[in-house]
């Protein structure tokens, strides 16, 4: 599998499962400009926002992308982030933060529509909350 340039945070597959033409387009887009992954986190995410009837379309959709797994540097990662995040006055979970750990950690562009959830130094952002 070709490395990937771009990695979705969760609120772009729950749009293309729902529908969003928009969605659509733009993730066939991006699909064209580079490999795209995910973190196991979107998955977490994901199945724990789905609608039963979504199963099916979830484990699809969620198949045509690589998941990059959480390891130790990661993890190590997402604490710093959340500890620099916490000295500025600012909060930031733990999924957000090891989805944004993944990404700087392995060069990543972040794909998402909610860039101010990720103001982070050093992380490449393709924002999309303009996006109808």
């Amino acid at each position: 599998m070709a490395t990937p340039r771009y990695l979705l945070d969760t609120g772009i597959l729950i749009r293309q499962i729902r529908g969003r033409k928009s969605v659509l387009r733009m993730v066939r887009g991006i699909t064209r400009l580079g490999r795209i992954a995910i973190s196991p986190v979107v998955h977490l995410e994901l199945y724990a926002g789905l609608r039963p009837r979504e199963e099916y379309a979830a484990r699809k959709l969620l198949s045509r992308f690589r998941t990059i797994p959480v390891d130790a540097d990661i993890g190590q990662r997402a604490g710093q982030l959340i500890r620099q995040q916490r000295a500025k006055g600012r909060a930031l979970g733990i999924p957000d933060a090891i989805i944004a750990a993944t990404a700087l950690q392995h060069g990543l562009t972040l794909v998402t529509f909610n860039p101010k959830d990720f103001d982070l130094s050093g992380l490449q952002l393709y924002p999309l909350d303009l996006l109808p």
